[in-house]
């Protein structure tokens, strides 16, 4: 299909968070045209957006998509009752059918909110993939095998079939493990084995809690990241979710290996996590990005709050009002998360880029007046600014309407119903 996007306020974010008058030509699932007005025939659809802005869409480095079911079942809790005694019990009853529909719930959310594509962390791949194959949403699977050294087989079985789009062509995988503190040690040394026969990046969560770190050292004299690259794991990149509690040596192996970080402030926040340091790394020139993670520790999967809590955090954190600009995270959401995931074809507004990109409400009360529109993206942006969402040429979410296959309340009924069993 041949969409044209006119009297467009645009942010291409190739380079910066400049803006540009202009307009946008989809063809197919590809970005055909980006720049002033050009007159052309034969298009299926123009779109007048009124002075309205296009940026590219926000990509959630990290989640945990079905987690949906959770949402508000078990606030308020220490982490550990949290943990072992809420989440874990009802996620051993899920079936692949469970996640499949927790997955849709969660893609909805995602699309509300300018997310065109997510790096989901769960079980039962099969079932988020035809989920996000079934609804036309951009998905990167990452593996989260723990325990016992056979189950890097599953990691490997998943990368053949998942992979390079071999499945469906908006559905990749890049390997992954569920955390230190959940794999056995020949656990972790296939996981290096296999990224090194396979030349691929490895991503897992990573010192997310204090006690999850300090524990990694009295096992084996060092930190998470330092564990993982004296394995042998880290030698074609990959990335960490979370990176709470990074010493200057964890940053420095990042940076050595060409790796990403991709912080959850906004879970952090809620499970009394910690905040990581994210300007220090920006100082140490690591990689990074944003995820919401699970909507069981978030609740809203959300990456207007996300930006906000990233800038908003590290202003606490550092005690300085200019720390951590704007400009920045906004790059961090959209660009950085897409490299992160290993999307190099979505991370901007280019001819030949995939078209996956978000057309943002300025006509609205917070987003007036017209300032510095990058940093009132993340200031006070929200998900009401959103007015379409589309992916790979796909227009998905249009003015609360949504075109994914099925009907938002068939979604939220089921949804309903699943949770009720499960509680």
């Amino acid at each position: 299909m041949k969409i044209k996007f006119y009297n467009a306020r645009i942010m291409t974010a190739e380079n910066d968070c400049s803006i540009i008058n202009g307009e946008i030509h989809i063809d197919g699932d590809k970005i055909r045209y980006v720049g002033e007005e050009k007159k052309e025939d034969s298009f299926d659809r123009e779109i007048n957006c009124e002075g309205n802005l296009i940026i590219p869409g926000f990509k959630n480095a990290h989640t945990h998509s079905a987690m949906t079911f959770l949402r508000s079942y078990a606030d308020d809790l220490p982490l550990q009752e949290w943990l072992f005694e809420r989440v874990f019990p009802r996620e051993d009853k899920l079936t692949p059918d469970d996640v499949y529909l927790l997955t849709k719930l969660g893609i909805m959310e995602y699309l509300s909110s300018g997310i065109t594509s997510c790096f989901d962390m769960y079980f039962f791949a099969d079932a988020i993939a035809a989920a996000a194959a079934d609804t036309g949403f951009r998905l990167v699977l990452c593996g989260s095998v723990s325990g016992d050294p056979v189950n890097a087989e599953r990691v490997h079985k998943e990368y053949l079939k998942f992979a390079n789009g071999k499945y469906n062509e908006l559905i990749s995988y890049q390997l992954g493990f569920h955390a230190e503190y959940t794999a056995s040690l020949d656990l972790m040394k296939e996981m290096a084995k296999l990224s090194q026969s396979l030349k691929e990046p490895v991503y897992t969560h990573n010192s997310e809690t204090e006690k999850e770190t300090s524990e990694c050292r009295e096992r084996h004299g060092m930190s998470p990241t330092a564990l993982f690259e004296e394995l042998g794991m880290l030698n074609y990149g990959g990335g960490g979710f979370h990176c709470v509690y990074f010493d200057d040596n964890d940053m420095d192996i990042f940076k050595r290996h060409g790796m990403w970080a991709v912080t959850n402030p906004a879970s952090n926040t809620k499970l009394a996590s910690g905040i990581a340091p994210i300007c220090r790394m920006m100082d140490k020139g690591v990689n990074l990005a944003i995820g919401t993670d699970g909507a069981a520790s978030n609740n809203c999967l959300d990456m207007f709050r996300e930006m906000f809590l990233t800038t908003g955090l590290q202003k606490i954190r550092e005690k300085d009002a200019s720390a951590c600009d704007a400009n920045v995270v906004l790059q961090m959401a959209v660009k950085g998360g897409a490299l992160a995931m290993g999307l190099t074809d979505c991370d901007c507004l280019k001819e030949g880029k995939k078209a996956d990109l978000v057309l943002i409400d300025l006509e609205q009360p917070n987003m007036q007046p017209l300032n510095n529109i990058g940093k009132n993206l993340v200031y006070s942006g929200s998900k009401s600014n959103v007015k379409l969402t589309m992916v790979n040429g796909r227009i998905l979410y249009e003015n609360g309407e949504y075109y994914i296959g099925e009907q938002p309340r068939e979604i939220y009924e089921k949804a309903n119903k699943l949770a009720k069993k499960l509680r």
